[in-house]
């Protein structure tokens, strides 16, 4: 009974769970996997597994598709075999979740239970229904290196500017409380697009890409820092 409610509760999440950001991949509904072939999550958009979460580096290079969902995954998530009725019902490498999906089977390392930390939010499901959401640049300490990033601000997190390092991440690497802070303008360097964020001894730079984006990130920055929750009207929920 058990295995038979994990199998149904997980026939409703794929219904969302499965689906592209940045990457014009059109969702696939449940009954469509391993029927149909999916797009792939392009690999330049993640830095981490996008079933584990374990970031890809040095040591854990490689990068593997599940061929029933399209995730990036690595190489122990995606060590699964499962038959895939768009490829002639041969067996194709899929992730955790697609061969307990689509087999039945019950595996031992079941993640599906674990609650969800704060930073645990993948910014695909929080970019869909944020308040803002774009890449920006985060300039360090000395002000000449910088580290661009997925920034979003959630609609159901609307005081939390959360920073992922792709826009298909799985998890946020940061988050920063807004409220309290306060938003500074600087006059434009280099051709960059500077704004701030300041509290205390604590500043943060950012660099947009236009002076439009610019300004949409300091107003939705200073409601957020004033605690103002509600969307402002006329503005797009991306960029």
């Amino acid at each position: 009974r058990d295995a038979i409610d994990r199998k149904e509760k997980r026939s409703e999440t794929f219904k969302t769970a499965v689906h592209g950001l940045e990457t014009g991949t059109s969702a696939l509904k449940t009954e469509e996997l391993g029927r149909r072939a999916p797009q792939w999550v392009r690999d330049n958009l993640v830095t981490m597994c996008m079933r584990c979460k374990e970031p890809f580096n040095a040591i854990m290079r490689r990068r593997h598709h599940c061929r029933a969902c399209g995730y990036v995954v690595c190489a122990r998530c995606s060590d699964y075999k499962a038959e895939l009725q768009y490829d002639g019902n041969r067996l194709n490498r899929v992730c955790q979740e697609c061969y307990v999906f689509l087999t039945g089977h019950v595996v031992l390392e079941d993640r599906e239970g674990k609650h969800k930390g704060i930073l645990e939010k993948g910014a695909a499901e929080v970019s869909g229904r944020s308040l803002l959401c774009s890449s920006l640049q985060l300039l360090d300490k000395s002000g000449k290196g910088s580290t661009r990033g997925w920034f979003v601000i959630p609609q159901d997190d609307p005081l939390v500017l959360y920073i992922y390092a792709a826009p298909q991440d799985v998890r946020a690497h940061t988050s920063i409380p807004l409220l309290g802070y306060q938003v500074r303008d600087l006059p434009q360097g280099d051709s960059r697009h500077l704004f701030q964020l300041a509290q205390s001894r604590q500043v943060y730079t950012f660099v947009a890409d236009t002076e439009e984006l610019k300004q949409r990130w300091m107003r939705a920055m200073a409601r957020s820092a004033a605690g103002i929750t509600d969307p402002e009207e006329g503005e797009d929920a991306d960029s």
